[in-house]
């Protein structure tokens, strides 16, 4: 299977153009949040994407809620908006959770969970399957530029006991198209630029 993994896009037009030329060459493509910047410009990057054509998994980020991302792609059949939740595209599970987890530090428009909420939205036994994720997990693709670890400890220890085929993630825009793994399961924050990801499953 072929994948085309992006995130934080942040209404950039050109990179979502880009994206859509990529994804001719994808079975499957996943954003895994931030589409909008600051909650604005939410819908017209999803009409900028809506010509991607093969199936599409999105989870909101912090810049959009999740109940704004599923109006903004509520006309869009192929585009499956995950929060919580799972569902099954060419015979593959996909669970995705979106926010800021832990809660940032960005004030009243950042859509953010706590841990403790973001450990309520995991499942207990999803089974095989894919994790989208806005937040990644703690110690991996996490740093800042001050090497300050601000990923999801929830998201750690799911993906440890769960053991999902792959993680992806974004959020943090240092770590952007930066590969990683935990306990041997590949973690990937995609970024805008877009990463190219095969898997046999």
């Amino acid at each position: 299977m072929k994948y085309l993994l992006f995130s934080d896009i942040h209404c950039d037009r050109a990179a979502c153009e880009r994206l859509v030329l990529r994804s001719k060459d994808a079975d499957i493509a996943i954003g895994a949040g931030d589409f909008g910047l600051l909650r604005k410009g939410l819908r017209q990057t999803i009409d900028a994407l809506s010509r991607i054509t093969i199936p599409t998994i999105l989870v909101p980020g912090n810049h959009e809620s999740d109940v704004d991302l599923l109006d903004a792609c509520h006309d869009l059949g192929h585009f499956h908006v995950l929060h919580g939740s799972s569902t099954h595209v060419l015979g593959v599970r996909f669970f995705g959770i979106g926010c800021g987890i832990p809660i940032t530090p960005f004030g009243s428009w950042s859509v953010d969970l706590s841990e403790e909420e973001a450990q309520q939205l995991l499942p207990t036994s999803p089974g095989d399957f894919v994790l989208v994720t806005h937040s990644p997990p703690w110690g991996c693709l996490d740093t800042l530029n001050n090497q300050q670890h601000v990923g999801s400890e929830a998201v750690r220890a799911f993906v440890r006991k769960s053991r999902p085929t792959f993680v992806v993630c974004g959020h943090i825009h240092e770590n952007a198209g930066g590969q990683g793994d935990i306990d041997g399961i590949p973690v990937i924050n995609a970024g805008p630029a877009g990463v190219d990801f095969e898997c046999s499953h």
